[in-house]
């Protein structure tokens, strides 16, 4: 089907100028060309073809727009004209003349007529990403479409244009080699043109190709800004669609174990639940326990301790590991503790954090068996995993400031909400299928015998792991298609910090349950976390589990793959599941709270959830089987193909044996199993007709056995050569294609993402023209494929089995998708020249997402396995995910190697597949596959290489449908030369135990193969050989084969004298066709070399140099091939040479070699090297150094500079390396070869004369470092930041000078200007602001209501070294912060400014991932930020006075790193012996150096310019190598100052280690073994070691921390060397840093010997500099530049003296300014190095942070060392008095009245103390919560200012040695309590005071509040350092049974600080002890008289209580008296008054 729009004219247009137009049709736009000048018509007669998968729709738009066309300024747009095709679609064409519109929807005059055509031809299909798109011109913008095809390698598949030539005006950029390095882009997809033009030889004339460049370049647009690279070679390549790429990566990497390290600290805990606990935290990484020391009453402890795990594991395995923190409750030998809380990860999380690491965050505690409890409490703490070579970047440790915000810090990944809710995860398992056998059949057997039934020989049960958690259903006894309908049920928070679910079917066994198979579900792929997104959901669905074959043995070797490690091999069962998560609420009351795991029984589900199932076919055919290895190549093979159990005919079927109904998957044996069985199933499975059509079809699953024929001495082949042998499967599945379908649409623009991206990368590296061009076209051609996803996509909605998941996902992907469209649009607005590098990562982020989201977590088919078989026994397969070769009428939903030719390599199965095994191909096959549904069967031949007839089976019977070929034979057979043009190799592994190799490639090329030459010892060898391929037959039509050629196979071995040649690596090529009747001539002949990266398994093992050719042997035979012209009369004998078209073309260079010495060079064959000598070769020629002659006395070289004329090739990226070699010579004249070393890139060496126009300024900028790379993250500084604002030229200095104004007093920090200026130029330049006024501004700023009060005024004599490091690191700190801000603000600005523009988008659809974390983890930030900054002032007595404390430089890595290893002049080589390692990675090359070569090169073309020899004091023996000093040994006195260390991996059993430094230089030690730090990871030295070095023969110094045994050797932790000679002879002046100021006494005393001044005259003599001349005023002139500065220098008196050092200083600090010579001088630092231990290569033990002088011997001595050992801690006296306490709660209830009371006494200690506790007496019965005391307490510590830290030394425990150091954070803890008698005390509350920063006490109880404690951020805050006394009442809190702070009491205190001294002098007591004791409290009678008077007591307290009851009480006694009287007398009374009257 396709589209085509004839555009005709547009008429009535107003004015003059250039037009354009652009038709628009399903978000593609195609250009006219620009019509120039044309007035009122533009009449552009173009027609434009859409080819279009889907029908046109009736609702569908087309679009045509006019521009008026601009090469400058974007085009404006004239008008527009929308047509919906409703009549298109329905008549198939259409003319129309309409009128266009303008912007506001208004018709303006200009009319438009176009003519539309709509073809559909049924059953062809086209391309949306096709060559037929080559039609478009240029864009509005005036850049190209073109961009969007490929830079192909090797311009591989067609032509190119030559260098020199253009056709009509594209000029050319096509330069010798310009692929240079590329990625192999084979067989690039694009269609031929249409279906019925498939016979024709798809070339592009030379006619059609001019029209394309004049559309391209337009008529008068022949700048070369106009076209890419890139497109010349889109628009001249034309490839046919026959064949897909083939994968060069070999070897499977996923299973290798790997080593990790993790690094936990545990810092403190807060918050914890619970009363006067006794805290230990417990640290568990899968099964490996680690726990802290115990923590006595207190809730919130400090540990701070360090853990470290060692694992060697695979990565998945690795990553799967759970890591969890646990805090238990009084833990002891005897108890195990009760359970706070626990925090769980995977430790995949924790790597896939920025640097792998979360540092000082805290996690939060939650109670697994009580999930409605909420939080248990905080732990804070660092984690890091490490792997091999990865570099972790702590933050310095030196002045941490505790980071109160726990909110802002959770321990959670980026994303994930602060509030995580407890959820359920449910795990359906309903039902598996096709299990394999678990048990022999002899079991079975004796079981039939004994009970006489069948059994299935499998016990299946699923496994789900998750979370760390364990759940099983029920075991299935005997089945192979068990039925479970259970759930397994998680509870677990949400969202998880686990990111994979291991569902594992597992064989119930008595002796040992095996793994059947396992699958991992990625719950961020069944899950989406953004605005509109949905919680993880998946199925009903299948999955397919692979592992190991399915033939049952009792030791199976591939075990491992069952498990889930490395690629399975096998299909081994399906089970079906569905994963669900509901959200608990914790607060309803039914909920069950524990979080154990549950199995509960489901019911069961239909078996059309799952989708309907389609009987799909599969087809294959062999058209090539070669490189079979030779071990397998003397029985017949035969390859078989299976998918699922489908054609597996040797273990496939495991039949049920209960007559249960037959299953889809147990039909498939293929051909193993009867006619009758398979109509059968087939009847039972598909409809009445197509069974009756397809009766007899009986799959044919694998190719007859057939012998091998010999290729060569490695590889057989098989003879199929006309002859192709085919398969075809039928099989029933699911019909589930819609989730392939979506997947290969994004993955095919995944994969032509990746190829553009290449390109880019490949033309940025190379340096060719317009990157920028080629991103735009990439970035298109992704916004294209976006939009055509959502197109697709959105059908097929209703289809049945689709799941909760396929819907959720379907709408995602497509708001992604549309969102990553659009950003794609607009990015691609704003690629320019300079921001190429940056666009690209964003864009390689989009590529990323892509893959992710390509990835379909619901599996339907089973892959495809294809397995060579060799008598019925398995050897090598390959596997084909079936969506890569599944079939759709929509091309872009085909997947990529359906009905194409791939190249399938076969390798071994699981770990025999691991290291050299898996490098070696088993065999290489060319396959066609195609798979589908059987009634889309008719195409499945149809992408075969044309000209083959098929042969079929013998028909069995009447039918009607057409049988499937079993073999095709090709009767077209065309007939070639193949031409193998083998310039060079450089780069390969060293084989040999030289440290060299002895290479020889072999090409493979169809069943034929060659090798060339073998030339010994080297590792880049310069073949420079033809292969000639005579009489190549290849099968098939002529035109493909030369569009698409098969590939070329080029391996490299290295040949060995005994065994067989080893090998080196792999890369495939595609040669360049030329067929008979075709011109060998420009642009595509002759063909230019290429680089083709070479593999060895899954890494890079060098490159190949080489060019391919494939001939066409026409009629006339080889005579009419192009002549090979080439010197054949060389001394090679047969071999024939590179011809002359294609080598390169040469020029004459010379190489200048400085031979300065050799170091370090190891024995050889165990006799030490005396007499070396280095020779070096390069292109053949080559010098010899002269020789050593004792090289332990002196390892230089006497004669310095040689130099040799070599012919290079013209072209930079195609020079040969350079191979240095170091022979030892040995008596009788023999030689040994010690190392060898090949620089591959001499670019570096390239002399280019410098530019006199130009001066020194750029290259000033580039070498500012220091402080600009922490600014800018990059030592290339921005130039926008740098330029000042340059003042106006002032007449008073002479033109030329530059001046520069210093102030009196800079820092380094705060120097932000860098000036660029030309030489020529006169102008002052202000480098800095007044400091003072700068920083009193900032403290202006900074002063908040929070903030500690400080000092303005330091005493200078209280300063020392520790004040001026510890200003420093509060510097770095503050860049570090900045630089984060800064990048955090960029980022935001660059989001915002994305969605300025693209206004129209959805803000909801805005960010690629979602928003709200982004926002949230933002605004976190920013908190952080805002808290660090409120923080900033804490520390401030550390430096009292910011600017008065002058600071150095710490770097936070080494000082190599800064500076390009201080290979300025001088570079060091290392060289290389032995063989290379099998590792993945190049960290083994260490074990193979065996010494190093230091020297220079310098190369330039001749003849050289006269001028650089004219030049004043040119030494012509020295060359280019001027003015270097002579290599003499050189006396130096060395001092090191070691600092302190950090995180070293702990060394003894308890987690810690006893830390000693040793220092080594040469033959002299100096080991400071009695100074061991006890039980340390974190020791501070401050230690100055002197040593006396002889440079050359001492010049390594190795600095080492050993570890401190009582018995036995001490281990080392870890060591750090540093070249010395390297920094000594550096331009940089490495030997002693330069201060910031110049002072002659105090803490920053000058420390080097020679003065500023010294040092000045000193480098203005050697560079040959007009200076230094020092004027009035403050001024100094070097060059041209002048400097301004101080003159008056303080001496220890306070004497002013006028002093030049300063000027000079001034000049010192800015010499990179200086033109010519100038270079970044060392400031005084600090340099943290890590430590690396040589049996943990790449894996960091820890830091060092130190700095080494160096001072030579020859010179004035310097001073003594400056002090730098650490500070001692001061001694303090905290009084604390205890006066009142007011509110406490009432504890107790009175035994006899029930009244509330309690017996308060207050307990206080420091922290780290508890041992010291302290108590006061008790008061007894308050009953208002009243106390009153008069107590003290004396608390004696040691205290570091600077740290902020209390030093406290004791033993750990009785056992141990020596006492340990810890420093713990200053804070007073104060509790409450109530005394009991018999029982235990009960706590009641407790406050613990920061004494550095705690909220000012109230003055009254009545002020005090719980909001002290609870708002303490904002509250005015002090410090008891700094206050020395202090009173008031501070409130005492708990919490309650809901978990929320309540205020339990207040209490009135008074703190007071004294220094030990002060404390001597006015003595107290303890208590209200003497010396000044306290007067007895007033306490209430009550407090004793229980004793005394009780009854006197209880009258008080009931008539208190209960006077109203008393008096009631009273009148009811008296009552009751009253009655019992009246009835007592009452009978008397009435008797005597009876009586009385009777008397």
């Amino acid at each position: 089907m396709a589209l085509l729009v004839h555009l005709k004219t547009i008429r009535d247009l107003r004015g003059k100028g250039d037009r354009i137009a652009k038709v628009t049709f399903r978000g593609l736009s195609l250009y006219t060309h620009v019509l120039e000048n044309c007035e009122d018509e533009a009449r552009f007669d173009e027609t434009f073809r859409w080819p279009i998968a889907s029908r046109v729709d009736e609702n569908e738009m087309l679009e045509v727009q006019v521009f008026n066309y601009s090469k400058v300024f974007t085009n404006r747009v004239i008008g527009t004209f929308k047509m919906v095709l409703q009549k298109v679609a329905e008549e198939g064409q259409l003319e129309v003349t309409d009128t266009l519109i303008d912007d506001n929807n208004t018709a303006i005059r200009a009319s438009v007529t176009i003519y539309i055509k709509y073809t559909t031809v049924d059953g062809t299909v086209g391309v949306w990403s096709d060559g037929e798109f080559l039609d478009i011109p240029g864009d509005p913008e005036g850049t190209f479409q073109f961009e969007t095809d490929s830079l192909l390698s090797g311009h591989s598949q067609g032509s190119g244009v030559s260098q020199g030539r253009s056709i009509h005006g594209i000029p050319t950029f096509r330069k010798a080699g310009k692929g240079v390095f590329s990625a192999m882009k084979l067989g690039k997809t694009k269609s031929s043109k249409d279906d019925h033009k498939k016979d024709e030889p798809a070339i592009l004339d030379m006619e059609d190709l001019n029209r394309k460049a004049m559309r391209l370049g337009g008529v008068g647009a022949l700048d070369p800004d106009c076209i890419s690279l890139a497109s010349v070679t889109a628009v001249t390549t034309n490839v046919s669609n026959k064949r897909s790429k083939p994968d060069i990566k070999m070897e499977p990497s996923s299973g290798r174990p790997v080593d990790y390290q993790i690094s936990i600290t545990v810092v403190e805990a807060r918050q914890l639940v619970g009363l006067n606990m006794d805290p230990v935290v417990c640290v568990e990484i899968g099964d490996d326990k680690k726990y802290t020391s115990m923590k006595e009453s207190t809730n919130c402890p400090y540990y701070n301790e360090y853990f470290v795990f060692d694992f060697h594991v695979p990565p998945d395995v690795m990553f799967d590991k759970i890591l969890k923190l646990s805090v238990i409750h009084s833990k002891n030998l005897l108890r195990s503790g009760t359970l706070v809380g626990t925090f769980k990860l995977d430790v995949g999380t924790v790597y896939s954090q920025p640097e792998h690491q979360f540092y000082h965050k805290w996690a939060t505690l939650s109670d697994p068996d009580d999930i409605t409890a909420g939080c248990k409490g905080y732990i804070k703490c660092d984690i890091a995993v490490v792997g091999k070579g990865d570099n972790i970047k702590t933050p310095h440790k030196a002045n941490e400031t505790d980071e109160d915000d726990i909110e802002g810090n959770l321990l959670l990944p980026e994303g994930v909400p602060l509030e995580r809710q407890w959820a359920r995860f449910y795990v359906k398992i309903y039902r598996a299928e096709g299990l394999p056998k678990m048990n022999t059949s002899i079991m079975a057997n004796v079981k039939k015998a004994f009970i006489g039934e069948n059994r299935d020989l499998v016990d299946p049960y699923v496994q789900v792991l998750f979370a760390g958690q364990r759940g099983k259903t029920s075991v299935q006894k005997s089945s192979y298609e068990p039925i479970w309908n259970e759930q397994v049920v998680f509870t677990e928070m949400f969202p998880p910090l686990c990111k994979r679910m291991k569902v594992q079917i597992r064989d119930s066994d008595k002796v040992n349950d095996v793994a059947i198979g396992t699958h991992f579900i990625d719950l961020r792929k069944i899950a989406n976390d953004g605005d509109k997104g949905f919680l993880p959901t998946m199925g009903p669905a299948w999955v397919n589990m692979y592992g190991s074959t399915r033939q049952y043995t009792l030791m199976d070797e591939h075990q491992d793959l069952n498990e889930g490690l490395g690629e399975g091999v096998s299909f081994r069962a399906r089970l079906l599941i569905s994963v669900a998560v509901e959200i608990l609420d914790t607060t309803s009351t039914e909920i069950v709270s524990s979080t154990e795991v549950q199995v509960e029984p489901v019911s069961n589900i239909s078996e059309s959830v799952t989708g309907k199932i389609e009987e799909f076919f599969l087809f294959g055919s062999f058209l090539e089987a070669t490189m079979i290895d030779r071990k397998i190549g003397d029985k017949p093979i035969s390859f078989e193909v299976t998918i699922g159990n489908y054609g597996n005919q040797i273990d496939g079927v495991s039949k049920p044996s209960a007559a249960k109904k037959k299953k889809k998957e147990g039909g498939g044996g293929g051909g193993g199993e009867s006619d009758e069985e398979e109509s059968e199933l087939i009847q039972q499975n598909s409809s009445e007709d197509e069974a009756d059509d397809n009766g007899d079809l009986v799959s044919v699953s694998s190719s007859p056995p057939m012998k091998p024929v010999i290729t060569d001495r490695n590889y057989f082949h098989l003879p199929y050569f006309e002859k192709k042998p085919c398969i075809y499967i039928k099989s029933w599945w699911q019909d589930q294609r819609r989730r392939l379908y979506n997947s290969n649409i994004m993955d095919k623009i995944a994969d032509k993402l990746e190829e553009g991206l290449n390109d880019v990368q490949e033309i940025i590296k190379t340096e060719t023209a317009y990157p920028e061009r080629r991103l735009r076209g990439v970035l298109e051609e992704l916004s294209t494929g976006c939009n055509r996803f959502v197109t697709l996509a959105n059908k097929d909605q209703n289809q049945a089995g689709r799941t909760k998941l396929d819907k959720e996902r379907l709408k995602s992907c497509m708001r992604e998708m549309e969102s990553m469209g659009q950003q794609a649009k607009l990015i691609r607005s704003q690629v320019k020249r300079n921001t190429v590098r940056d666009k690209l990562k964003m864009v390689q982020n989009f590529l990323h997402r892509l893959r992710f989201l390509a990835d379909e977590p619901q599996h339907s088919i089973p892959d495809v396995f294809i397995w060579m078989m060799s008598s019925n026994k398995r050897i090598a397969y390959a596997r084909i995910p079936s969506k890569d070769i599944l079939y759709s009428i929509v091309d872009e939903e085909t997947g990529k190697d359906c009905g194409k030719v791939k190249a399938v390599f076969l390798r071994l199965p699981g770990k025999k597949g691991f290291g050299p095994a898996g490098w070696t191909v088993q065999a290489k096959m060319e396959m066609y596959l195609w798979l589908g549904l059987n009634k889309q069967r008719k195409d499945f031949l149809s992408g075969l290489p044309n000209g083959f007839e098929e042969n079929k089976a013998p028909r069995t019977g009447s039918c009607l449908q057409s049988l499937p070929p079993i073999s095709l034979v090709y009767n077209m057979k065309q007939v070639f030369q193949l031409r193998a043009h083998m310039y060079q190799a450089r780069s390969l592994f060293a084989a040999d135990s030289s440290g060299l190799s002895d290479p020889f490639a072999r090409v493979f090329f169809s069943t034929h193969s060659q090798v060339t030459e073998v030339l010994s010892e080297t590792l880049c060898p310069t073949w420079d050989q033809l292969l000639v391929f005579d009489d190549v037959e290849l099968f098939g039509e002529a035109g493909e084969l030369r569009d698409d050629p098969p590939i070329i196979v080029v391996e490299v071995y290295d040949q060995d004298t005994v065994g067989k040649a080893e090998f080196i690596g792999r890369t495939f090529a595609k040669p360049i066709t030329k067929m008979c009747d075709e011109h060998y001539g420009p642009p595509r002949f002759p063909p230019q070399l290429e680089y083709y990266q070479i593999y060895r398994g899954n890494s890079t093992a060098g490159d190949l140099l080489a060019a391919f050719e494939l001939l066409q042997i026409g009629q006339g035979g080889r005579a009419e091939l192009p002549a090979i012209n080439g010197p054949t009369d060389s001394d090679r004998g047969p071999i024939l040479p590179v011809p002359m078209g294609i080598r390169p073309v040469l020029s004459r260079y010379r190489i200048e070699v400085l031979f300065w010495g050799l170091r370090d060079l190891k024995r050889v064959n165990l006799a030490q090297v005396d007499r070396p000598r280095v020779d070096i070769e390069c292109a053949g020629r080559g010098v010899q150094s002269a020789l050593i002659v004792n090289f332990k006395k002196n390892p230089n070289f006497s004669t310095l500079v040689k130099w040799f004329e070599v012919d290079l090739p013209e072209n930079e990226l195609l020079h040969p390396p350079l191979n240095i070699r170091v022979v030892d010579c040995r008596a009788f004249g023999r030689y040994t070869l010690v190392g060898s070393h090949a620089v591959t890139s001499l670019r570096r060496f390239i002399y280019s004369p410098p530019d006199k126009t130009q001066n020194n300024w750029a290259s000033a900028a580039r070498l500012m470092n220091g402080y600009m790379v922490l600014t800018n993250g990059g030592s290339q500084s921005r130039p926008s930041s740098l330029y000042s604002r340059t003042l106006p030229r002032t007449l008073s200095h002479p033109t030329g000078d530059v001046i520069v104004n210093m102030d009196a007093n800079p820092s380094v920090r705060k120097m932000d200007t860098v000036v660029k200026l030309d030489a020529s130029s006169d102008a002052v330049i202000k480098v800095d602001v007044n400091e003072e006024e700068k920083e009193e501004k900032k403290k202006k700023k900074k002063k908040k209501k929070g903030e500690v009060e400080e000092d303005d005024e330091t005493d200078e004599r209280m300063l020392d070294w520790w004040s001026k490091y510890f200003a420093s690191i509060e510097t770095l700190m503050e860049i570090l912060r900045a630089q984060e801000a800064a990048l955090a603000e960029a980022e935001e600005r660059e989001e915002q400014e994305i969605a300025a523009e693209g206004a129209d988008i959805k803000p909801d659809d805005l960010p690629v991932k979602g928003s709200k974390g982004k926002e949230k983890s933002r605004d976190k930030s920013r908190n952080k930020d805002k808290k660090k900054s409120h923080h900033a002032g804490e520390g401030t007595e550390k430096r009292p006075s910011k600017p008065k404390v002058n600071e150095l430089l710490v770097y936070n890595k080494e000082l190599e790193a800064e500076y390009d290893n201080f290979e300025d002049w001088l570079h060091t080589f290392n060289l290389y012996r032995g063989k290379a390692g099998d590792d993945d990675e190049a960290a083994l090359d260490d074990d193979r150096i065996v010494g190093r070569f230091k020297g220079s090169m310098c190369m330039y073309k001749l003849p050289l310019s006269e001028e650089i020899t004219r030049e004043a004091g040119f030494d012509p023996n020295m060359g280019m190598f001027q003015s270097i000093p002579h290599n003499d040994p050189i006396n130096v006195l060395v001092r090191v100052f070691v600092v302190r260390a950090t995180d070293l991996h702990p060394a003894d059993v308890n987690g810690k280690a006893d830390p000693y430094v040793v220092i080594k230089l040469g033959k002299s030690e100096l080991k400071d073994k009695e100074n061991y730090i006890s039980k340390q990871l974190n020791p501070v030295f401050g230690k100055a070691f002197d040593m006396e070095a002889t440079f050359p023969m001492e010049s390594m110094l190795t600095v080492s921390v050993y570890d401190w045994d009582l018995v036995g050797t001490d281990d080392l932790i870890g060591e750090t060397k540093i070249d010395l000679e390297n920094r000594y002879y550096s331009k940089h002046r490495a030997t002693c840093g330069i201060a910031n100021n110049y002072s002659v006494h105090g803490y920053n005393m000058w420390r080097d010997p020679m003065k500023p001044s010294q040092i000045l005259a000193k480098l203005c003599k050697e560079g040959k500099l007009d200076g230094p001349h020092y004027g009035p005023g403050g001024r100094v002139k070097v060059a041209n530049r002048i400097f301004m500065g101080a003159t008056e220098i303080e001496d220890e008196t306070g004497l002013k003296k006028q002093t030049d050092e300063h000027l000079a200083l001034t000049v010192l600090k800015h010499w990179e300014e200086i033109p010519r010579v100038g270079c970044k001088l060392i400031p005084e630092h600090v340099e943290t190095r890590p430590l690396f231990h040589p049996e943990k290569p790449g894996i960091e033990q820890g830091r060092i942070e130190m700095w080494v002088d160096m001072f030579p011997m020859d010179m004035p001595a310097p001073g003594p060392a400056i002090d730098i050992s650490p500070r001692k801690p001061k001694k303090y006296e905290l009084r604390v008095v205890i006066w009142n306490t007011d509110e406490v709660i009432l504890e107790d209830d009175d035994y006899f009245t029930g009244e509330k009371s309690s017996d308060i006494f207050v307990r206080g200690w420091l922290k780290g103390q508890q041992e010291d506790k302290q108590d006061t007496d008790v008061h007894y019965h308050s009953l208002t919560g009243e106390g009153n005391f008069n107590w003290r307490f004396v608390f004696p510590f040691d205290y570091l200012m600077a740290e902020e830290k209390i030093v406290i030394s004791k033993k750990e425990s009785m056992f141990s040695w020596d006492e340990t150091e810890y420093k713990i954070p200053a804070r007073l803890t104060l509790q409450v309590w109530d005394a009991d008698h018999f029982s235990a005390d009960d706590f009641l509350g407790a406050i613990e005071l920061d004494l550095n920063r705690f909220p000012r006490g109230a003055k009254t109880a009545k002020q005090c509040s719980i909001g002290m404690v609870q708002n303490e951020a904002e509250l005015p805050c002090i410090s008891i350092f700094k206050q020395k006394r202090v009173k008031g009442w501070w409130p005492f809190v708990a919490r309650d049974e809901n978990d929320e702070m309540e205020l339990t009491g207040k209490v009135e205190a008074e703190l007071h600080l004294m220094s030990a001294e002060e404390a001597e002098k006015s003595p107290v007591g303890l208590g209200r002890n003497e010396p000044d004791p306290l007067e007895k409290p007033n306490r209430p009678n009550t407090s004793l008289s229980w004793l005394l008077s009780p009854m006197h007591v209880v009258c008080i307290l009931a008539w208190r209580q209960y006077k109203l009851h008393c008096v009631l009480l009273l009148g009811a006694v008296l009552g009751l008296l009253f009655l019992g009287l009246l009835f007592f007398s009452m009978p008397s009374a009435l008797s005597n008054k009876i009586f009385n009257i009777a008397g």
